[in-house]
């Protein structure tokens, strides 16, 4: 297929390079030219705006950071959303309000486009390996054309229903509940840590009696070791975990331990961890608040 892929940060990147070594044609679009450099060497074609990334291509994947890039790549001068002709099939892969969601859907509607919803479950080691987990949403039709990108992306597909909306709130739903594990292990192991208690040791304990989660080890060792490059930074969470309260609002549903982590997220920020790892700067914050 010809691609064009607008968002090249560590995810981004990491998934267009996917793309290519599956035999894709890349047109790539990133506001920091130099992001490209790694898919130029590997044949990609540089697109000078978001409109020259859409030029011949079967889909065009949007993998940005938040809400106001979108609206700057697709509605802003040389956006996207003018470039695409009827037809044409958008492909969402970033994690966005469920309010932006239903605009784009209205919108690729009036212009008889194409729109499906594939936000993606896995940090930039994950997206590398080609094992991400796609959840995805729209019209059959245009999630069957979507299949071959995902296949050379993903190691599964949940399909969640046919309103793109659905899966940007599943995706919403899932960062929450990353952070409210990754908030529990981290006051957990101050508590161990008070107890005498060597976090690694509870860490496998517990995991290996209770939950059996390669997620509970896989973010146990970011906290304890942490890497030399975020996955993702406390920032980005905060931004999720925004969405997430602005979603449930809109349906009128209570979330508090939501509304208790966003005041943390936003704690953080304000001393200083906004670009550590989401994990390390979850723990760090436990660490600072574990004294009564």
């Amino acid at each position: 297929m010809q691609i064009g892929f607008l968002g090249l940060g560590q995810m981004g990147t990491r998934m267009a390079l996917r793309l290519t070594a599956a035999g894709h044609s890349l047109s790539v679009w990133n506001r920091s030219e130099a992001r490209a450099d790694p898919l130029l060497r590997e044949g990609a074609v540089l697109a000078g705006t978001p409109a020259e990334a859409e030029l011949g291509a079967d889909a065009v994947i949007t993998m940005l950071f938040d809400d106001a890039a979108y609206e700057r790549v697709l509605f802003g001068d040389n956006g996207l959303m003018d470039a695409l002709s009827p037809g044409a099939l958008h492909i969402s892969c970033s994690t966005i309000s469920v309010a932006l969601s239903e605009r784009l859907t209205a919108e690729h509607a009036r212009r008889g486009h194409q729109f499906v919803a594939a936000p993606v479950f896995g940090r930039p080691n994950v997206a590398e390996q080609g094992r991400l987990w796609i959840v995805a949403a729209g019209a059959e039709d245009a999630i069957a054309r979507a299949r071959p990108i995902f296949d050379a992306l993903s190691r599964g597909v949940t399909v969640v229903g046919r309103e793109p909306r659905q899966a940007h709130a599943v995706k919403l739903g899932g960062n929450f509940l990353i952070s409210a594990m990754i908030h529990s292990l981290a006051e957990s192991f101050v508590y161990a840590e008070r107890q005498g208690v060597d976090p690694e040791v509870f860490s496998e304990t517990v995991n290996n009696a209770l939950f059996q989660s390669p997620f509970y080890a896989a973010y146990s060792k970011v906290m304890l070791h942490p890497p030399e490059q975020p996955g993702a930074t406390v920032d980005l969470g905060a931004k999720d975990l925004s969405l997430f309260c602005q979603a449930a609002a809109s349906r009128n549903t209570s979330v508090s331990l939501a509304d208790t982590m966003a005041a943390i997220f936003a704690e953080a920020q304000r001393t200083g961890l906004a670009d550590e790892d989401w994990a390390v700067g979850q723990y760090r914050m436990a660490q600072r608040r574990g004294s009564l």
